[in-house]
């Protein structure tokens, strides 16, 4: 398959506006604005407070890799509208899961 490309600005730019939307969503969740996007199994990582349940995290997931699928449908047509849910060393982050291919351009 091969990768599609999109720009990188205009995917931060995205993701910006996908996780401020979740959290007007989710009013709960407090985090500050992306600044920038890190890649590798997740897109974009929110540390989350252990007072929320797994269905709200999973919710908050879901509404930021649907908008952002929905913004960028050719180079995200595999990540579907479910977000992913990572938990490890007490950690938990929330993004999308990693696509196959996926070429950013500036």
């Amino acid at each position: 398959m091969k990768a599609k490309s999109i720009s990188l600005t205009d995917f931060t730019s995205t993701v910006q506006a996908a996780v401020k939307s979740a959290l007007q969503k989710h009013p709960k969740f407090q985090a500050d604005a992306p600044k920038g996007i890190t890649f590798s199994y997740l897109i974009r990582g929110i540390p989350v407070p252990d007072r929320f349940t797994v269905a709200e995290t999973q919710a908050f997931a879901d509404d930021v890799a649907s908008h952002l699928v929905a913004a960028h449908p050719e180079a995200l047509a595999g990540v579907g509208r479910q977000g992913a849910v990572f938990s490890a060393g007490g950690h938990v982050i929330v993004g999308i899961p990693a696509v196959e291919s996926f070429l950013l351009e500036k």
